[in-house]
């Protein structure tokens, strides 16, 4: 295993973890009546959404 594959693995996932957010962030954003109809938790409660911004810094 090579310095340089271990790198580009870690930039891989640190960019997919970067997407992930991402769409959770627009997912969130989305009006309840939208997210209810796609199946999406619709969450009021001002703790679980502070709960994606512990777990998912950058949201």
């Amino acid at each position: 295993m090579s310095i340089m594959g271990s790198i580009g693995r870690y930039g891989a996932a640190i960019r997919k973890a970067h997407r992930n957010a991402r769409s959770i962030r627009h997912l969130n954003s989305l009006p309840p009546e939208i997210q209810k109809d796609i199946g999406w938790p619709v969450e009021n409660d001002a703790r679980a959404r502070s709960l994606y911004s512990t777990v998912l810094p950058g949201h």
